[in-house]
């Protein structure tokens, strides 16, 4: 089975119950929330052999995320305890219908977490090297290289060490409270070392300075394939050249798949979800189009349920849905994760 190894923090995460203010909350709910863990998920729901390598507290929120991974079919066994630095925490404050314009806030309490202590000696864990050289895919994003510079040389050890055969991606996962007052070039040196790059177009301007096509492949001409997620309008795959993940291109070519439409009950995850289908369409050996259209399924599944997560349809749906033509495709509408097929499309 092809083994997929994702890297990065995980977060215990606090919802005020009954979606009330902050100030006002009497409860919250726990859950856990991290862009490498969610991916970790999403390829493990895909068939992969999949683990999420970072680091935790010795804490109850530590043992709910390793719980939590378990129980999704993510294997763990690369996750270093802390006894002394807690797990990172942050806050969901859910938009208020007193402030339509003001959408959902995050608070983020990660500063000397456990998983910043993560560095080129999270290498030297013989689980952890074992999982990595034993992969076919190593998934990282752009939020782990803004945690602390020890994370960011943990970034660039792997992003430098010899392929071996093995694929890495990057996902640029822009967050301006990270970055603020950071050098964001830093980005644009990691995602020109791996050889998929995902970026969201909205991202691309924060991270890049630019939203155009061909000016970020010449900012990052080295990857096999550069990913721009285009909202719910399109995703892009600019190829290099030659193949990725067996999936052969001619040089420089231009694939656009449009995006399914969703009746969308909450837009997070589905960044997340996007990536996986994508990564494991990838590793399937299917072509750009088939990935791309894999990686619209998943985030539709998200993007259409409450959480970070949806599931995907049955294996016989999804091939069916996978091979439509370009009209069915787009008569397919996505409401409650049912994939229905809108009459007079």
């Amino acid at each position: 089975m092809l083994s997929a190894v994702c890297v990065g923090e995980t977060m215990a995460m606090l919802t005020p119950a009954q979606a009330v203010p902050l100030h006002l909350a009497t409860e919250l709910h726990c859950g856990i929330g991290g862009a490498e863990s969610n991916v970790a998920m999403g390829l493990a729901a895909m068939g992969l052999d999949t683990h999420w390598v970072g680091r935790v507290g010795r804490d109850g929120f530590g043992t709910r995320i390793v719980n939590e991974l378990r129980d999704h079919g993510v294997g763990v066994s690369g996750v270093e305890v802390d006894g002394s630095l807690p797990t990172g925490v942050y806050v969901k404050v859910p938009a208020q219908e007193t402030d339509p314009d003001g959408g959902s806030s995050v608070l983020y309490y990660r500063q000397g977490s456990a998983a910043s202590a993560m560095g080129r000696g999270t290498l030297a864990n013989p689980a952890v090297a074992s999982l990595l050289e034993d992969a076919a895919l190593i998934h990282l994003s752009g939020i782990t290289a803004a945690l602390s510079p020890e994370c960011l040389g943990l970034l660039e050890a792997i992003l430098t060490a010899p392929r071996n055969g093995r694929i890495i991606s990057f996902d640029v996962n822009w967050r301006a409270a990270l970055w603020a007052g950071r050098d964001r070039t830093v980005l644009q040196r990691l995602a020109n070392l791996a050889d998929v790059v995902l970026v969201g177009k909205d991202e691309a301007e924060h991270a890049f300075g630019t939203t155009d096509e061909a000016e970020l492949r010449r900012m990052m001409p080295d990857p096999e394939v550069l990913v721009i997620k285009n909202e719910a309008i399109s995703a892009i795959a600019l190829a290099r050249g030659g193949s990725a993940g067996g999936a052969a291109d001619t040089a420089g070519t231009r694939e656009e798949v449009p995006a399914l439409s969703v009746d969308v009950v909450e837009p997070v995850g589905a960044g997340d979800s996007f990536a996986a289908g994508y990564l494991s369409g990838m590793l399937f050996g299917l072509g750009q189009k088939a990935s791309l259209r894999r990686g619209h399924v998943a985030a539709a599944c998200t993007l259409s349920v409450h959480g970070d997560r949806g599931p995907l349809p049955p294996a016989e749906q999804l091939a069916a849905i996978l091979d439509s033509s370009d009209d069915g495709w787009a008569a397919i509408h996505v409401v409650g994760g049912h994939f229905n097929t809108r009459t007079g499309a």
